[in-house]
């Protein structure tokens, strides 16, 4: 018989013994945070919803893996720190991810999907797929609520998602100065929840396509909450006459856009400007008589009527006039409101819209919806809208299971380091799964807390129709 020494790591000695690792350690996994994500999913329907929205092309001799495990192991990986498709080369294998799509963790015969399985899949989907899955986006985040929200507010932004190869409808973006896709992501800007989202060619969106995509949300939302107000918020791109046509004449709809400056508009604030410098010198010279740091800047909010050549109708714009050491900083806010104070309207509705941006953040950096590296459009499309399913899954656990706990607020790579990398021992009996973690696990106390409402089917007070 051939006997063979284990593979063995060698290490510095300590404390006069010495140092040996090797690969015997059976059954093991460092990540536990699928079984919350199973977990949560189980409780939100989110991976069965969207399967429902694809009408699968497979032929079901050939199937192995349904189309609900599929989406579940890639939005699992994805939400748990994974990059690529390609992960599922490795992970496929790991007992913790056969476990969070409900499998037997030790039986090789059960293993997951494998890359090429998922590749196969993205260029599967066509158009209609694609829009059915941003419907059931809008779905799930109206099903979110037990009862109609006291009001809404409807943050738009796109993004730039840079492209380094020969993608389908890649082009040129001269506003962030690289090859790129521009995709449109929509938050619900008081919760942080995603709407929904798609991908989309780098070009500047023109305002029709913003309007049409807004038409059709809305009405998702109206045929609901048909008498909940909603704001309607964005950057000056989508300050075009079309968005604000749609949005003129609608009930119980407002909106608030950023609006680039022009000379009409500088000379309407060209007053408001002078005295706001005046006062900003006044001041600088008085903190320089009197020795301490003068004020960096000086602040005055105006208001008037203003109507582009293209608009139908005059709108109310809020000027904001600061003037500071480096010069004057204007800026512009078209509204549909009229009540707010002007001071009230820029700083507390119109910047508030920057908690977008960190969404956005957690989607891109921490959950890699860069990651469309796919030669089609389509294929990319799916892989961008599954990144998007990984923060809705994030931003449930956190406000339903982590609420009033140090991760409430953490952006999903937090939550992924602090909570989902924990070491964990599988073992399986005949009629038992048994997980042993660390006895130092640091969130012992957390995991306890989240694991119990996790077990609560469905959650109590979420609608899941």
């Amino acid at each position: 018989m051939a006997y063979s020494t284990p593979e063995q790591l060698s290490f510095p000695p300590v404390a006069g013994h010495t140092l040996r690792a090797d690969f015997e350690g059976g059954a093991l996994s460092s990540d536990l945070g699928v079984l919350l994500l199973r977990g949560m999913d189980r409780q939100i329907g989110l991976t069965a919803r969207l399967a429902a929205a694809i009408h699968a092309t497979r032929h079901p001799s050939y199937i192995d893996h349904s189309l609900r495990d599929l989406l579940a192991q890639r939005i699992y990986q994805s939400a748990s720190g994974s990059a690529d498709g390609n992960d599922a080369n490795s992970l496929r294998r790991d007992p913790l991810f056969k476990l969070g799509v409900e499998r037997p963790p030790l039986a090789p015969e059960q293993d997951l999907a494998s890359a090429p399985t998922f590749s196969r899949l993205e260029h599967s989907v066509d158009r209609k797929d694609l829009y059915r899955l941003t419907q059931a986006l809008v779905a799930h985040f109206v099903a979110s609520y037990p009862e109609p929200p006291a009001a809404i507010v409807l943050d738009l932004d796109h993004t730039d998602d840079p492209t380094h190869g020969q993608q389908e409808f890649a082009f040129y973006n001269h506003y962030y100065k690289n090859y790129c896709y521009l995709p449109l992501l929509i938050f619900e800007g008081l919760s942080g929840a995603l709407v929904t989202a798609c991908l989309r060619p780098g070009t500047r969106p023109p305002g029709a396509e913003n309007a049409m995509l807004l038409v059709r949300l809305l009405a998702a939302l109206r045929r609901h909450w048909p008498r909940t107000p909603i704001l309607v918020r964005g950057d000056s791109p989508f300050a075009t006459p079309e968005v604000i046509e749609v949005l003129a004449h609608r009930h119980l709809i407002d909106c608030v856009f950023g609006l680039a400056g022009n000379p009409v508009l500088l000379r309407h604030a060209a007053p408001v400007i002078q005295e706001a410098r005046c006062l900003h010198q006044q001041r600088t010279a008085l903190a320089h008589a009197h020795h301490v740091r003068p004020p960096a800047s000086r602040r005055l909010y105006a208001e008037f009527a203003y109507a582009a050549a293209s608009w139908a109708q005059p709108w109310r714009v809020i000027l904001k006039a600061e003037v500071m050491a480096a010069g004057d900083n204007p800026r512009f806010v078209v509204t549909s409101l009229e009540a707010p104070t002007p001071q009230r309207v820029y700083e507390e509705l119109y910047c508030a819209r920057g908690n977008c941006e960190n969404n956005i953040k957690a989607v891109k950096c921490d959950l890699h919806s860069d990651r469309t590296s796919a030669t089609t459009f389509l294929a990319n499309a799916l892989r961008f809208l599954l990144s998007c399913a990984a923060y809705v899954l994030h931003h449930a656990l956190r406000t339903q299971t982590l609420h009033q706990t140090a991760l409430a607020q953490a952006q999903p790579s937090t939550v992924i380091l602090t909570l989902f990398k924990v070491a964990t021992q599988v073992k399986q009996s005949k009629d038992r799964i048994l997980l042993h973690l660390p006895s130092s696990c640091p969130v012992k106390a957390l995991l306890h807390r989240v694991t119990a409402l996790l077990s609560l089917v469905p959650l109590p007070g979420v609608n899941t129709s």
